[in-house]
């Protein structure tokens, strides 16, 4: 069975937040916070790689074993995928959030198998207001995946839009 949000989260999802809980204004600089716990399954690293990424060492043990991972292996986009939902569930979806200009960093530092539970660490690089938008500021972020053993298995770094809290705002 693969990973999907509940009914409660895909309603959440599909409704802009009328009061976020995080606003741009909430995002400083230095600071950092450490969030999820996802386990990662057999089945979810089947049914993505099915579906996404066919390679052999995402679907098959035997090809698994003669790669360099040695065993079946989450695809690297799934892996990002999955650090996208654990930010989601912990604060994006609470947030005043308008999506990302991009990524500007992107390395997968270790395969992620079945059966590792995934945590992140986000840290705030930057924070600045956009000057083409009023009221939208810019946070710059950097995002390590990591195992149950400590090890960093994703890095990203990249920015996201926010607006800014209204006035009347707590």
């Amino acid at each position: 069975m693969s990973q999907t949000p509940s009914d409660a989260t895909a309603q959440a999802a599909a409704t802009p937040q009328a009061n976020p809980r995080y606003y741009w204004e909430d995002f400083h600089v230095g600071s950092t916070r450490e969030f999820g716990a996802m386990p990662v399954t057999r089945e979810a690293v089947l049914a993505f790689a099915r579906d996404f990424d066919p390679q052999p060492f995402h679907l098959d043990d035997n090809a698994a074993s003669r790669s360099l991972f040695g065993k079946l292996a989450a695809s690297g986009w799934h892996t990002c995928a999955m650090a996208m939902r654990i930010m989601c569930d912990d604060y994006l979806l609470q947030s005043a959030s308008l999506g990302s200009p991009g990524v500007d960093n992107l390395r997968w530092l270790a395969p992620v198998f079945p059966g590792d539970t995934l945590h992140m660490r986000l840290e705030v690089l930057a924070s600045r207001p956009m000057n083409s938008r009023p009221g939208v500021g810019l946070v710059q972020s950097r995002w390590h995946l990591i195992n149950q053993h400590g090890q960093p298995v994703l890095s990203m770094q990249g920015w996201g839009m926010f607006r800014m809290r209204p006035a009347s705002a707590p």
